[in-house]
């Protein structure tokens, strides 16, 4: 199962202790900060997964930042679920017009709100709900490390093996170099960003024998995408 990635923007420091212990027992990588600011910061330096936003935070209000991150391209299709002690039907119509997926009024139970992130992601993510990842004529098998297209098997080396995985697990999604290198390379690592580009083209010339498309788009001035529209 892929390792999802969580942005929980919560103030209530006991809540968001209980919160990061529940996650991470599911195996959750987790950003917590209490400002709506830092959030919005944390979410652009390394785009989560899914966000657990409460309605009154430090700084910008939940709605705002629930607002913001809708308009950013690289947050706008991530999955938002607003925590919130409002109860009220006005409210919740509120917070799932900004933009919210889900409404969860406290006090809630953290086993439940677990499922409840599960089903979301679930829904809009499939790829961290299993061990098999697929997108147009594409398969790939995260743990007996296979890929096949059109049923006939690719031969990828690590490198492109986990960069289509990425691919995969994002589909439609945009990434600069430096995301691509954030992700598959890590954070800390000191390839040049140009290296994308050579794995890049060892991937596309894997997966493109025998004249298949080329799903793999180049956006100009943005980074690539795994997508068929292009």
């Amino acid at each position: 199962m892929a390792r999802a990635r969580m942005l929980l923007v919560e103030d209530d420091a006991a809540l968001a202790e209980l919160l990061v212990w529940h996650f991470k027992r599911e195996d959750f990588e987790i950003a917590h900060t209490p400002d709506g600011e830092e959030a919005l910061l944390l979410a652009k330096e390394k785009v989560p997964d899914i966000v657990l936003l409460d309605w009154m935070v430090e700084g910008l209000s939940g709605l705002e930042v629930c607002r913001r991150l809708r308009r950013a391209p690289e947050t706008q299709n991530v999955p938002i679920i607003m925590l919130t002690a409002r109860g009220e039907e006005e409210d919740r119509v509120r917070g799932l017009e900004t933009g919210a997926d889900d409404y969860v009024t406290k006090p809630f139970s953290p086993r439940e709100l677990v499922a409840r992130v599960g089903a979301v992601l679930r829904r809009v993510r499939p790829a961290l709900a299993g061990e098999a990842l697929s997108y147009s004529d594409i398969e790939m098998d995260t743990v007996g490390h296979k890929v096949r297209r059109s049923g006939e098997v690719v031969s990828l080396g690590p490198t492109e093996f986990r960069l289509l995985k990425h691919f995969l697990e994002h589909p439609g999604w945009v990434f600069s170099r430096e995301r691509l290198l954030d992700a598959v390379w890590g954070h800390d690592s000191d390839i040049e960003a140009r290296t994308v580009d050579v794995h890049i083209r060892r991937l596309r010339k894997a997966i493109n024998v025998g004249e298949r498309p080329d799903i793999i788009r180049t956006v100009r001035s943005a980074g690539y995408s795994l997508d068929t529209g292009g």
